[in-house]
């Protein structure tokens, strides 16, 4: 017998990615993108997620601070019409968190969903572990140039002189002919 081939949503993973947030040092997704992913209002996830508050802890889901909200609106590049929906505080679901919401959110599109999340998040994972020699590497030369800032300077300093002092006529070298 054959395993159930689950026919996942065809949604871009770039668009599922710039949904995905730094806030308070965690990588979030916010509860209206996934309730647009889901296919539910807003209203509902978070009355869902209400109604099933000991499945969601402060490391899977939080409330963003006024300020947290301020910032990321700054920040998270919205057009005008996106701003129009915000009137709440949104909740910001960290990968453990969609796993949750998985749970409580039975609907086949809620499962489908889920699984592409969750399959970015793990890659974006695997590149930030992958890449971690090399940010290690650059770390290092940001230390040791930092060390050299002076001279550096220095070097620039000589240099400016050189080309703003007027070139001296010099004696030509060579065979006179």
């Amino acid at each position: 017998m054959k395993p159930k081939q689950v026919a996942l949503v065809t949604i871009p993973d770039e668009i599922i990615m710039n949904q995905i947030y730094q806030i308070r040092n965690k990588k979030v997704m916010i509860d209206r993108d996934l309730a647009k992913l889901y296919g539910v209002s807003t209203k509902r996830l978070k009355e869902t997620v209400r109604r099933n508050e000991e499945r969601f802890p402060d490391d899977f889901m939080f409330e963003m601070t006024m300020e947290e909200f301020l910032t990321w609106k700054k920040g998270a590049g919205l057009t005008e019409a996106d701003k129009t929906g915000l009137r709440y505080l949104p909740f910001c679901f960290t990968e453990q968190g969609v796993t949750m919401l998985s749970c409580v959110l039975r609907s086949k599109q809620a499962i489908e969903v889920n699984i592409k999340v969750i399959r970015i998040f793990t890659r974006l994972r695997e590149f930030i572990l992958s890449n971690k020699e090399v940010l290690l590497k650059l770390e290092q030369i940001e230390k040791s140039v930092a060390g050299h800032s002076e001279e550096i300077h220095l070097i620039f300093s000589a240099l400016k002189k050189l080309i703003q002092q007027p070139s001296e006529k010099r004696k030509a070298i060579g065979y006179k002919s």
